[in-house]
């Protein structure tokens, strides 16, 4: 259980350090739109940095697969929460962005939220599960990915209004948050087929099962969908805002789809789930558009 948690941590710096970059790299390329996602990947397979940033983010996703080998799924993504100190101090001093006092207050919460749910792991033996029956699976991913990809559109309907605020981009993150569980889900679904000591033999189960065409579907989507948000607002917002909306769908999903128990003490069932809805009001309770700027003296808004 030691290993499963260094691991997260170390999947937490990377996933940290890769946004940033990618958000770096983003600043100076033309517009993307989610609308043309072959341009889009083709104008970032030309930016060494964002190649950096994704790479980070490749190494943070094999992590996850040690991660979902040693620890429960709620637990899991629990722990991965406390990358979102780390995201806001790098955005901080590399991006120069400036969270409001709101949102340092709001990962100040999250970081609560991250103590109670490894307090509820202390001296605990959970069982892991290493699959989920296909139906169960499908019936909870298919409509979740369809319910991101129609908010992200209405998101971008409103963005292209006139006359609208500036958003801070809650909605594409909310969004993003959605594929980016389904694709937790099947992460831990390829992780439980695969065997250590026999990494080729364990293959064709790997090809069987919905697992890695799930993976390909959010991989491919999330990541179009993850860098036009990036490109068009601040990554100290858009991270995490979609790293709290995947954390809760892979808990209450997960949790479901592999049968994976909560924890039968009292005490530790109410540092689990206190956790996950602490993080979950944070979720609820940031603003949805950025602070008005003065308007100059003599025009009007």
């Amino acid at each position: 259980m030691v290993w499963g948690v260094v691991a997260a941590l170390v999947a937490n710096v990377l996933y940290s350090t890769g946004f940033v970059l990618e958000k770096r790299a983003l600043a100076g390329m033309p517009p993307l739109s989610a609308a043309q996602p072959g341009r889009a990947l083709l104008l970032l397979a030309g930016r060494p940095l964002w190649i950096c940033g994704a790479v980070a983010l490749a190494l943070g996703f094999a992590a996850q697969l040690a991660v979902y080998r040693t620890l429960p799924i709620a637990a899991a993504q629990g722990l991965f929460l406390s990358g979102l100190v780390l995201l806001l101090v790098l955005s901080s001093v590399v991006l120069g962005e400036r969270p409001s006092g709101r949102e340092r207050r709001a990962v100040a919460v999250i970081g609560l939220a991250l103590v109670m749910v490894v307090a509820s792991l202390y001296e605990t033996s959970e069982e892991i599960s290493r699959t989920a029956p296909t139906g169960i699976l499908l019936a909870l991913c298919l409509p979740t990915l369809a319910a991101g990809l129609v908010l992200y559109a209405a998101a971008e309907r409103r963005a292209s209004r006139r006359h609208r605020q500036p958003t801070t981009g809650v909605a594409y993150a909310v969004a993003v948050g959605l594929i980016y569980g389904v694709s937790s889900l099947a992460i831990k679904g390829v992780s439980g087929h695969l065997d250590t000591e026999d990494l080729l033999g364990s293959v064709p189960a790997v090809l069987a099962s919905p697992y890695p065409y799930l993976l390909l579907l959010t991989g491919v989507s999330g990541l179009v969908l993850s860098q036009t948000a990036l490109q068009r607002c601040r990554a100290s917002l858009i991270v995490p805002v979609c790293s709290t909306v995947s954390c809760v769908f892979s808990i209450v999903s997960g949790t479901i789809a592999f049968d994976e128990p909560l924890p039968d003490d009292p005490l530790r069932l109410l540092l689990r789930l206190g956790g996950t809805v602490l993080a979950l009001t944070v979720l609820l309770t940031l603003p949805r558009h950025e602070a008005n700027t003065p308007t100059p003296e003599g025009t009007r808004s």
